[in-house]
């Protein structure tokens, strides 16, 4: 056999490892659990649905913003609209924002019949914080002195359905959960974004599968940060944010914590929260990706050298080889090419079927997969340039070391 039908073989070994081996990452079942058989009760001749609990915990909704005045009118109505039947406050922490966020913030909360808004303002990050988590600092500081039992941090650019929040404490409550994160619903209108979305969402699956993260004995960890319910007795154990002051890919971060302080996490895919947040060009989603992919890699050049001869052969050998193969009359490296090609499209239909996109999008992930081979070489282009990870204004390229003790945030500060 030829060069190019082993390498074709070996990619379709691959595939079809990964169809079954990987946790059956593929599949977009995992979607916030109910109650456990057995754990629902009956109340006032009423069944309560999904395991709701007896007595509703207090709930602090913390939302860091930083230049949100385009997404705050869709995504702040949504969390003062909560229908949560027990206590809860939304505090959002303006991050510096020059947009007039925080003002806006205030403004939407006028309209009567909400939850109560705080709006605080941390100014700058110290030295070893990047801006999100120091926000998040502040706000869960300023949460904890009204006593919560969950956090829930959100972005401000996700949209919450009327009972987003009720599930969320529900999920938790009748599951024993300590960190319930649902990865929203991402926005995919234009031509790019059909492209490139669904396969940010597939990619990270594949990474880190939601089966093996929801395991009783967990074989991955992680959380996606648009949405996160958190204890808050979970959040003292762990010592968030303050363990993880330095992540750039916090989210991932904030799960590890939790998961060494003990606790007990959950991830899945969203049904009742979107991000309203608009990636129209090629450019915005490259910087999505771009700002945080090498230091997914640890900042490691054999890891990313790993990473490029893997999404070569993974997804890009498969088309070269049917093409190829065809051409010259490779019967080997055509079919091989052709299996892994057709194994590789229909584990991509899943997703695409969750974001209700055509299917022929399905032959396209090679390509995807080639744009994102580029921003990655190109994350790692920047780090070494000292541009790093740059968001609004900031850049995070080498993390300064965190101070050794960091000072209570008093109430309104």
């Amino acid at each position: 056999m030829s060069t190019l039908a082993w390498f074709a073989l070996v990619s379709l070994a691959v595939w079809v490892w990964l169809l079954f081996g990987q946790g059956f990452f593929w599949r977009t079942d995992q979607r916030l659990p109910s109650a456990p058989r057995g754990l629902e009760r009956r109340t006032g001749g009423e069944r309560r649905t999904g395991g709701e609990p007896e007595r509703w915990p207090r709930v602090a909704i913390v939302v860091p913003a930083r230049d949100e005045a385009e997404v705050l009118p869709t995504s702040l109505p949504s969390l003062l609209a909560q229908d949560y039947p027990g206590v809860a406050e939304v505090i959002l922490v303006d991050d510096g924002s020059t947009d007039g966020t925080g003002r806006l913030a205030v403004e939407l909360a006028a309209r009567p019949g909400g939850l109560p808004l705080t709006v605080v303002s941390p100014g700058e990050p110290e030295p070893g914080w990047t801006g999100k988590l120091w926000a998040l600092r502040h706000g869960m500081a300023l949460a904890r002195t009204r006593g919560p039992g969950f956090l829930l941090l959100t972005d401000a650019d996700i949209a919450h359905e009327p009972d987003s929040l009720r599930l969320l404490v529900s999920a938790a409550e009748a599951n024993r959960l300590d960190l319930v994160s649902q990865m929203a619903r991402l926005r995919v209108e234009s031509l790019w974004e059909r492209l490139v979305v669904p396969a940010f969402v597939y990619f990270f699956a594949q990474l880190y599968p939601f089966r093996w993260i929801n395991r009783p004995r967990p074989l991955a960890t992680a959380a996606a940060g648009g949405c996160v319910l958190l204890r808050t007795e979970t959040a003292v154990a762990a010592d968030v944010p303050e363990a993880i002051r330095q992540a750039v890919i916090d989210d991932v971060s904030l799960a590890r914590a939790v998961r060494r302080s003990g606790g007990r996490i959950w991830l899945g895919l969203a049904e009742r929260v979107d991000s309203v947040r608009p990636y129209p060009g090629l450019g915005d989603l490259w910087r999505m990706v771009a700002r945080s992919a090498y230091a997914q890699l640890r900042h490691n050049p054999l890891l990313l050298a790993g990473t490029v001869a893997g999404l070569v052969l993974v997804y890009l050998v498969p088309p070269v080889a049917l093409s190829a193969g065809a051409v010259s009359g490779d019967g080997a490296a055509a079919w091989a090419g052709g299996a892994a090609w057709a194994v590789m499209a229909g584990t991509y239909v899943p997703m695409l079927r969750y974001y209700r996109q055509p299917l022929w999008l399905a032959p396209l992930l090679p390509f995807t997969a080639f744009l994102y081979l580029l921003m990655t070489v190109d994350s790692a282009v920047r780090h070494y340039r000292g541009v790093g990870a740059a968001w609004k204004g900031r850049t995070y390229a080498r993390p300064e070391a965190a101070p050794d003790r960091c000072g209570d945030v008093a109430p309104g500060e």
